[in-house]
């Protein structure tokens, strides 16, 4: 037997590998807020995200701000929606955003949405632009937008959050006390016609559909929420035990394609390891539920998927903070934990591509002092960090079930990091092991978690949040 020399012997004690593992979920970022503003505020935001180790940014496309003709019923005359050189596109703000992420050495991604300018309605005599949408029309935008970015960007999300009437309209008819889920047949339509319209003109295109937001209501109507599986099953025409439905507006029933599926798992005040109470919500604990049904209407030929299980890319999710939202906020230490939480348990599940922060700075107070938009932020309006931010670049776990801890270094700058443990009733930290990050800056170490005992790692000069084994 050939013996290790003294070096390697020393190596061997100090450094743990862990067991090989897919590597996890790139870390994004959205804000359009700040990015789409441009000028300082964006420079300073995309280089900080930068510096932070996030790797991919969202940005809108959106519609109405670059299309001409915004409250016109009709078309400008001579405009080529297609064509991203037609005279009346104003591109300045998306360009901007596009360039800052690339140069910063990001991955820019885009969400090709409306609502678009009022004539690019089917019906534009009720003054709505999201209602119905015209697909010839969206598939000419969304072609544009792809011949100009398709050198920068490979990914986009045919828009967004479709079960949002804010979003798309309408989202049900109701007569004589019953009810038709409409929207996710208008958005099949749109996908339909804007998913071979991207890859035509940028080949090596990955288009994801989706987006939905991870909750909805039971109240149908025109400008009601859907639930997210609900709005699934209508847009692959299935009922509740997926068989399929073939009358009304699914008599013609055609497959929606797609490359992948977006989401927004946001809890809102629940936990991101408990799943919410309805079946046909989904949180980041119940995303089982997008997986499976997702696998299901592939399986039944109701969902054209380019793979076979449909990989999921969260490119929102975040929680509100108190404060400055007295209603739909969380403490700043309840922030802080939950997106650690929150990023281990994304980790987990091996479909999760992507897991974007969104917010990056809180929305403004609106007139009145109410607040609009979403204080997500890690930081607030005024540009002061929240706790969360410090802990953003080392996020760490403790999994007493799993006999685990786990964390990721975003910034790509530690290939090791060195886990400490302080007994209980002990004034001073231990090395406990030292471990390996993956090319994605993850690690998992499994050990025994000794009861009230607490844990933290280090890496690069940097120091994760301290957690206690109850």
């Amino acid at each position: 037997m050939r013996r290790l020399s003294p070096l390697l012997l020393l190596l061997a004690c100090l450094v743990f590998v862990p067991a090989a593992r897919a590597a996890g979920p790139q870390v994004g970022m959205a804000d359009d807020r700040i990015l789409l503003g441009g000028g300082p505020a964006a420079d300073r935001a995309v280089a900080d995200w930068e510096a932070l180790g996030v790797q991919q940014v969202r940005i809108y496309a959106l519609w109405s701000r670059i299309a001409p003709g915004k409250r016109s019923k009709t078309r400008p005359k001579g405009f080529n929606g297609a064509n991203p050189n037609s005279p009346g596109y104003d591109w300045a703000a998306l360009d901007g955003a596009v360039n800052r992420v690339a140069a910063a050495g990001m991955k820019p991604f885009l969400t090709v949405t409306g609502p678009g300018p009022l004539w690019t309605s089917r019906y534009p005599r009720k003054k709505r632009p999201g209602y119905y949408p015209s697909p010839t029309a969206y598939a000419a935008f969304a072609r544009a937008v792809a011949l100009r970015y398709g050198d920068r960007v490979d990914r986009y999300i045919l828009w967004n959050e479709p079960n949002l009437a804010a979003w798309l309209s309408p989202q049900a008819k109701c007569a004589h006390h019953r009810c038709t889920v409409v929207g996710a047949h208008v958005y099949r339509s749109l996908v339909r016609a804007a998913y071979p319209a991207v890859h035509k003109a940028d080949k090596g295109a990955q288009v994801l559909i989706g987006a939905t937001s991870s909750r909805g209501s039971d109240l149908h109507s025109a400008s009601s929420t859907e639930r997210p599986l609900v709005f699934l099953r209508a847009l692959g025409c299935v009922d509740t035990s997926f068989k399929r439905l073939r009358t009304g507006l699914c008599k013609h029933f055609k497959a929606a394609p797609a490359d992948g599926y977006a989401y927004h798992p946001h809890g809102v005040l629940t936990a991101p390891d408990k799943p919410f109470s309805n079946r046909d919500d989904a949180d980041l604990a119940s995303l089982g539920r997008v997986e499976s049904t997702l696998d299901r209407l592939e399986a039944h030929g109701r969902l054209k998927g380019a793979t076979r299980r449909l990989g999921l890319y969260i490119d929102e999710y975040g929680y509100q903070t108190n404060p400055p939202d007295k209603i739909a906020g969380v403490s700043l230490a309840t922030q802080d934990k939950w997106l650690q939480t929150g990023a281990y348990i994304a980790w987990r599940d091996k479909r999760v591509k992507l897991f974007s922060q969104y917010l990056w700075r809180d929305d403004p107070v609106t007139h009145g002092g109410l607040y609009g938009g979403w204080q997500s932020g890690l930081l607030y309006a005024n540009g002061k960090a929240k706790p969360a931010l410090e802990h953003f670049p080392t996020p760490f776990a403790l999994d007493p079930a799993r006999k685990r801890l786990w964390g990721q270094v975003r910034r790509h700058d530690s290939p090791t990091v060195t886990v400490e443990r302080k007994l209980k009733g002990a004034k001073a930290w231990r090395a406990l092991r030292t471990v390996r990050t993956d090319g994605q800056g993850y690690w998992s170490l499994r050990a025994s978690l000794a009861k009230g005992a607490s844990y933290r790692y280090v890496a690069s000069g940097a120091t994760s949040s301290t957690l206690r084994r109850r």
